[in-house]
């Protein structure tokens, strides 16, 4: 993303389709409406589109919105994102894009970058966007959406999806989390967390949606974890066993790692390595400490360990990571289009 002089703002448009949730249309325009660089210049445009002409776009509320803009502005952008309707007709029923749908995404240029809140999913995957790529959608809608959608590897459990160069979202407020990861991604932890400071929410959510899925309601004396994981990230640092863990909350092993999963989603290992590789960008970004350094206070041990952990959650290596993201240059260089986070 060029912050030569002149040169536009990252345009996002948002495609308002008939029957939208409101407060998903409002999502991408909360979290990519305030990031400012250096200058105070914009880092993106926003712009909401209709397959239509201008005009009332209606929503699951007991209003309509008023949209400026046509289709003709999803070839202006370089992300489209797709939120949820609740009027997707054969999207949803058979799996196809209407014709004017099929005209609208015909409009978007090789190279932009795709996102879906919720079952915005089953526009990309109706498009063939998502044909052979790893995907979620809402956890309620995740069997009916593979059935659907046969070649498209639906993983029900995450928050979110990054495949590079198209991402989807669960259900609603994951919505949230998505934009976060995407502003993360094109400029730093810095800029992202400040932006969730503003909006309240936290700039990164433990677990997926497997902790929201409907289950019985558990005893009163039913124990949780929460102890044990803010003692975690206080010593991210040591060695951390997952009897250490279970002790914090005087349980076995197999009982605290089935109770771990139930609240987080995650298995206790996989949550460690989670926090510890945020550690360490943290460290990265902001700190002069030497890549080994780094890899220590994280508790990674070495930086060959590290190294391997961030080429698989992120897709750069820590020294590149650095050079991409230190804070006294935030806000970053322009959005990655391949790897991961």
């Amino acid at each position: 993303m060029s912050r030569e002089p002149g040169h536009r703002p990252h345009r996002v448009v948002v495609l308002a389709l008939d029957g939208i949730l409101p407060f998903e249309l409002g999502i991408p325009h909360r979290i990519f409406g305030r990031p400012r660089d250096a200058s105070g210049r914009p880092l993106y445009e926003l712009v909401t589109c209709s397959v239509r002409p201008p005009g009332p776009v209606r929503t699951d509320a007991d209003f309509a919105i008023q949209v400026e803009h046509g289709p003709e502005a999803l070839a202006t952008a370089d992300t489209v994102i797709v939120p949820a309707s609740y009027e997707l007709g054969p999207v949803f029923e058979q799996g196809v894009l209407t014709g004017e749908l099929a005209a609208a995404f015909a409009r978007i240029r090789p190279g932009t970058r795709l996102a879906s809140i919720c079952t915005g999913s089953y526009v990309l995957a109706a498009a063939g966007r998502l044909d052979g790529r790893p995907a979620t959608t809402h956890w309620a809608e995740a069997e009916r959406f593979q059935r659907l959608f046969p070649r498209v590897r639906v993983d029900a459990d995450v928050l979110y999806v990054d495949d590079g160069d198209v991402l989807t979202s669960a259900g609603v407020a994951a919505g949230v989390d998505l934009c976060l990861h995407m502003l993360r991604r094109d400029h730093g932890t810095a800029v992202a967390n400040e932006v969730a400071r503003r909006t309240v929410v936290p700039p990164h959510r433990e677990g997926g949606q497997a902790q929201y899925v409907r289950r019985p309601v558990p005893e009163p004396q039913f124990a949780g974890t929460t102890a044990a994981r803010a003692w975690a990230l206080g010593r991210l640092h040591e060695p951390i066993q997952l009897r250490d863990l279970a002790e914090q909350e005087s349980m076995s092993v197999r009982t605290f790692t089935r109770r771990f999963r139930e609240e987080v989603g995650i298995s206790p290992g996989q949550w460690l390595t989670q926090q510890r590789v945020e550690r360490a960008r943290h460290l990265l970004e902001s700190s002069d400490l030497s890549v080994d350094q780094v890899a220590r206070d994280a508790g990674f041990g070495t930086a060959q360990s590290m190294r391997q952990h961030l080429q698989s959650a992120l897709g750069v290596t820590p020294t590149t990571y650095r050079r991409t993201f230190r804070t006294e240059t935030n806000p970053a260089p322009e959005t990655r289009r391949t790897g991961g986070a």
